[in-house]
C-alpha cells in the first residue's frame, strides 16, 4: 500500500510539472490571416446593336364583322342548310327569306302603274301631234280668210262690192283666227299632258324601284365571305324589321388589339408622335405548342377609355391560320434596334441601380447603370465607358464594392445547377403513360389540326418536356 502510494504522488507530481511547463512555455509564431473570396459568374460587355421587344397580351377580333339582320318583317319561308353557327358561306350567299307575298303584290301594281304611265305617255304625244296638224289647218284657212278679205276690200274700193260682201268677208277671218286661237291652245294643252305623262312615269318608276327594293328586302344574303356565328333565326319563325338574327365573320381577316403604357407607347411612335408599322407575332400557348401569327402595327384608339389608362393599339395580323376572334394571345413587338447596347440578366442589377464590375485584383468595383428597356429577367442598358469590363451577372446579398472574387467566365466551375435544370425539365415516359397522353391529344376537338400533329409529333420523342406533360393532364376530361 505504501509503494502504491509513493507511485501515484510521483505520476501527479510529474503531470503538475508538464502542465507548468507548457503553461510557462513561450508563444509560437503566429500566421497571418487569409482573405475570403467568393465565386461570382461574370460576363464581359461588348457593345452591340439589339431590337427590343415588347410584350403584351391582347384579344384577337375580326377587322369584318357584320350584324344579320330582317331587313322586312314576316315570316321566314326558306332558310338556308348552311344558316348555322360555324358554317362558312360565299359572298351572295342567300341565308333565308321572308314571305314575300304582300312585297310581290306591291311590286305588280307598281308594273301594272308603270304600264299605265306609257300608256297616257303616248296618247297625249300623239294628242300634240293632231293638235299641231288642227293649228296647220287653221293658219292655212286664216290665210285664206285674209286672202278673200282683202279681195272683197279691193273690189269695193273700185265701186263693184257691197257692204254686205264685206262684212261677210270679215265675219269669216275672225271665225279662221278664233280657231287658230284654239289650236294653239289645244298645242299647249297637250304640251302640258305630256308634261303630266312624264312626271306620272317617273314617279311610278320610283315606285317600281321601291317595290323592287322591298321585295328583295325579303332575302338576306351574306355581303360577303365569311363564317356564321350567333344564329336564331329557325325555318317558319317570325321576324321583325331590324331583328338581329346572327353574324358575319371573316375569319381570315384578324387582328389583335393590346393595352400598352403611354411610356411603352412612346417607344412604338416616330418623332411626331405617329404609330410606327413594327412587326409583330401574335402567339397562342396550347399544350405547350404554340400557334403563332405575323402581322404589323396599324392603328391606335383615339380616345383612352373611362377608368383606363395607356394607350390601346390595333395590329393587323397576316394569315393568321388557327386562331380565332376571341382568343387571348400573347403580342410580341419588335422595336427599333438600339446601338451600343448589351443584354443581361436582371440580377445583375443592385437595388441602387448599380453593376459590380470586376476590377484590377478581381475586386468588384461599383458602376451606375444606364438602363434602357426591361423585358421579363433581363435588362438592355447602354454600354458607355464599361466596354470591356466584367460585370457580375448573377448579384449575391455578400457581394459589393472592394469584395475580392474568383470570376467564373463562360460557365466554367460553375456547377452542374443549368443542366440539372433542363434534365429536370424533360421526363421520360412510360410506354402506358405516352399512349394515354396521346390518346387525350387525339380526342381533343378544339385544338387545330396543326397543333394537333406538333403536339403529337413531340410526344413521340425519347424525352418529352415536363411542361408540355402537366398541361395535357391539367387539361384532361377537356
Amino acid at each position: 500500500m505504501f509503494a502504491v502510494t509513493v507511485g501515484l504522488i510521483a505520476v501527479a507530481a510529474a503531470l503538475l510539472k508538464s502542465a507548468i511547463d507548457i503553461r510557462m512555455a513561450p508563444p509560437a509564431p503566429g500566421r497571418a490571416a487569409e482573405e475570403r473570396s467568393f465565386s461570382a459568374r461574370v460576363a464581359t460587355l461588348e457593345p452591340s446593336s439589339i431590337a427590343p421587344t415588347l410584350t403584351a397580351y391582347g384579344e384577337v377580333r375580326s377587322r369584318r364583322t357584320l350584324e344579320l339582320r330582317a331587313l322586312a318583317a314576316g315570316q321566314i319561308v326558306e332558310l338556308s342548310p348552311d344558316f348555322e353557327n360555324g358554317r362558312r358561306v360565299t359572298a351572295g350567299a342567300l341565308l333565308l327569306r321572308t314571305d314575300p307575298a304582300d312585297a310581290q303584290s306591291a311590286l305588280d301594281l307598281a308594273e301594272a302603274g308603270l304600264r299605265e304611265a306609257e300608256v297616257e305617255g303616248r296618247d297625249a304625244a300623239r294628242s300634240l301631234e293632231l293638235a299641231r296638224a288642227d293649228l296647220q289647218l287653221a293658219e292655212e284657212q286664216v290665210t285664206l280668210r285674209r286672202g278673200a278679205f282683202d279681195r272683197q276690200k279691193g273690189i269695193s274700193d273700185r265701186g263693184f262690192g257691197t257692204a254686205t260682201d264685206i262684212e261677210t268677208a270679215e265675219l269669216a277671218l275672225a271665225i279662221a283666227n278664233q280657231n287658230l286661237g284654239n289650236s294653239r291652245q289645244a298645242i299647249a294643252q297637250a304640251e302640258a299632258r305630256i308634261d303630266k305623262a312624264a312626271t306620272a312615269f317617273d314617279r311610278q318608276k320610283l315606285a317600281l324601284a321601291d317595290a323592287e327594293r322591298r321585295l328583295a328586302d325579303t332575302e338576306l344574303r351574306a355581303e360577303f365571305g365569311g363564317v356564321l356565328s350567333a344564329v336564331t333565326a329557325v325555318a317558319g319563325g317570325l321576324v321583325s324589321n331590324s331583328e338581329k338574327v346572327g353574324e358575319l365573320i371573316d375569319p381570315d381577316n384578324l387582328e389583335v388589339l393590346f393595352r400598352v403604357s403611354t411610356a411603352q407607347f412612346q417607344e412604338l411612335a416616330d418623332k411626331k408622335g405617329e404609330l410606327m408599322p413594327l412587326p409583330v407575332t401574335a402567339s397562342l400557348d396550347i399544350y405547350g405548342a404554340q400557334i403563332t401569327a405575323m402581322g404589323a402595327l396599324a392603328r391606335v384608339d383615339a380616345t383612352v377609355g373611362a377608368g383606363l389608362s395607356g394607350r390601346l393599339v390595333y395590329a393587323a395580323l397576316n394569315e393568321a391560320n388557327g386562331l380565332k376572334p376571341g382568343d387571348f394571345v400573347t403580342v410580341s413587338v419588335t422595336e427599333p434596334p438600339l446601338h451600343g447596347v448589351a443584354r443581361l440578366p436582371a440580377a445583375a442589377l443592385g437595388a441602387n441601380g448599380a453593376l459590380l464590375v470586376v476590377g484590377e485584383g478581381d475586386r468588384l468595383e461599383e458602376a451606375p447603370a444606364d438602363i434602357l428597356r426591361r423585358e421579363g429577367d433581363e435588362i438592355i442598358l447602354r454600354v458607355g465607358n464599361l466596354a470591356g469590363r466584367e460585370v457580375v451577372t448573377e448579384r449575391a446579398p455578400f457581394l459589393g464594392a472592394g469584395i475580392l472574387i474568383r470570376p467564373v467566365r463562360d460557365g466554367r466551375n460553375s456547377g452542374s445547377g443549368g443542366v440539372a435544370k433542363d434534365r429536370a425539365a424533360m421526363i421520360d415516359l412510360t410506354p402506358e403513360r405516352r399512349a394515354e397522353l396521346m390518346a387525350l391529344v387525339e380526342g381533343n376537338g378544339s385544338m387545330p389540326p396543326e397543333a394537333k400533329e406538333r403536339l403529337l409529333l413531340r410526344l413521340r420523342e425519347d424525352r418529352v418536356p415536363a411542361e408540355v406533360v402537366e398541361r395535357i393532364e391539367a387539361r384532361r376530361g377537356g
